[in-house]
This record gives structure tokens, C-alpha cells and sequence, in this order.
């Protein structure tokens, strides 16, 4: 198979995502100044790895910036949901997405989802206002419940194999128990050929095995595994002998 036949049969939703040349960017003003936005324009872009990709770092880090952006750059609603169907209540977006060009795969499914935690209150009422939709039950279920129920009946169906899912801390609703639901079914979508680009908090669910981890930080973004993640050494520190920590915060 030669290069053009590599090209045209390529797995990744997004195989590279740069800049348009003409962008306006204030390097100095806001998204811009974030360390992992500045790598970012400076490189001119990053390219994603088929499969899991897993955006890792503190509040502030620029990983659910990104994440936004290249998920409104794909065409997806910036306040979570389909390619088929999205709503936007109140803009609040940066203009990344505006920056941002997709390099896609011509052979990838083009239907993609963003579920982005703090908004899905909003796209439930909007699937619940569509007397067609199939998901008109996900408000009647709890956080958790809603969150695994799409990954079942939507993410990881075959009806809706994507090219492109986002994930914006879905950790955030779910149990011990339901996100290690959500590691097999990742892995289940990554076998189908779905790409996942997923910002976490979560040292659980980044441990999914083969995944590629960024963490952003002021150092910008760097390419890591697990067991060398921030994340994970705190997390293990913490849980080893919580008083190390509660003793620097608690009278």
C-alpha cells in the first residue's frame, strides 16, 4: 500500500489539527495565554494519535479549552451533544475553535458526539423537546445513570459509530464502579475504530491501557504515561497516608 492508499484508508477522525494562517491571535490576551494554547499556536498545531487520547491537568491547564475547540472546529455543538443536533444557550466559548483547522480522514465516519458535563442538563431538555428522539428518557435518570446510558445506547452503538467523540470530564457523574464500566467501553469504542479525545481529572479512568496522555501544565504540553502523571503521584501520596495532606489544610 503506498502513501496515497495509506492517506485515503486512515482510521483517525482528525489526523492533525493546525492553524489557519490568517487567524487573528492575540498572543498575549486570553485563550492564547494559556501555556498549552501558546505550544499549541507556536508548533502550529498538534497531531493526534489514533485511538484514546487523554488531556490531563489542573484547573486551568487549557485541557477542556482545547478540548472545546477542537470539538467546535469539528462541528460539533460547543455546549455538548451531536452532529446532528446541538443547542447554544448562552456563548462562552473562546475563539479557538475560530484558529483551528481539522486535517480529517476521508475514509473515517463523519458523526461525531461532544458530552461535555456541565451542559448536558441543557441537551437533555433539547432531546426532550424532539418528540422523535430516542433519548427523550435521560432526564428522568440520575447523573450517573443519564452518563452511562449514553455511553451505551448512544457512544458505543452501532448504529452511531463515530468518527469523533469528546469527552469533557465525564468522570464527573460516575461512581468507582461506573467508570470502570466506562473503561471497557471505551476500549470497545477504540476497537470499532472510534477516536477519543478525553479531558479527565480522573487517575481511574486515564488508566486505560494503550492510551496516549498529554498533561498540560506551564510547561505547556508534553506526551507522558501514567505512572509519570502529577495526577497519579498525588493521588497515590493522598490515598497511602491522607494526613501528609490534611495536616498542611485542617487546624
Amino acid at each position: 500500500m503506498n502513501a496515497a492508499d495509506d492517506w485515503l484508508h486512515e482510521s483517525r477522525a482528525i489526523r492533525r489539527v493546525s492553524l489557519y494562517p490568517d487567524a487573528a491571535i492575540d498572543r498575549v490576551a486570553w485563550p492564547a495565554s494559556i501555556p498549552a494554547i501558546d505550544q499549541l499556536i507556536g508548533d502550529g498545531g498538534i497531531e493526534f494519535s489514533p485511538g484514546l487520547t487523554f488531556l490531563v491537568g489542573e484547573n486551568g491547564s487549557g485541557k477542556s479549552t482545547l478540548l472545546e475547540g477542537i470539538a467546535t472546529a469539528y462541528g460539533l455543538p460547543p455546549e455538548g451533544g451531536s452532529s446532528n443536533g446541538g443547542r447554544s444557550t448562552r456563548p462562552s466559548e473562546s475563539p479557538l475553535a475560530e484558529w483551528l483547522r481539522i486535517e480529517r480522514s476521508p475514509s473515517a465516519p463523519r458523526w461525531g458526539f461532544f458530552l461535555r458535563s456541565e451542559t448536558m442538563h441543557g441537551y437533555y431538555s433539547y432531546l426532550e423537546s424532539l418528540p422523535d428522539s430516542p433519548d427523550r428518557h435521560l432526564h428522568s435518570l440520575s447523573h450517573g445513570e443519564s452518563f452511562n446510558d449514553l455511553l451505551d445506547n448512544k457512544l458505543n452503538h452501532p448504529q452511531y459509530r463515530a468518527g469523533l467523540v469528546c469527552l469533557d470530564e465525564p468522570e464527573a457523574a460516575l461512581s468507582f464502579s461506573s467508570i470502570l464500566g466506562w473503561i471497557a467501553g471505551l476500549d470497545r469504542m477504540v476497537a470499532r475504530g472510534t477516536q477519543i479525545i478525553c479531558a479527565t481529572h480522573s487517575p481511574v479512568l486515564a488508566s486505560v491501557p494503550g492510551a496516549t496522555i498529554l498533561e498540560l501544565g506551564e510547561w505547556g504540553i508534553r506526551e507522558t504515561s501514567w505512572e509519570e502523571l502529577e495526577l497519579v503521584s498525588h493521588w497515590r501520596g493522598y490515598l497511602d497516608d491522607p494526613r501528609r495532606y490534611l495536616r498542611h489544610l485542617l487546624d
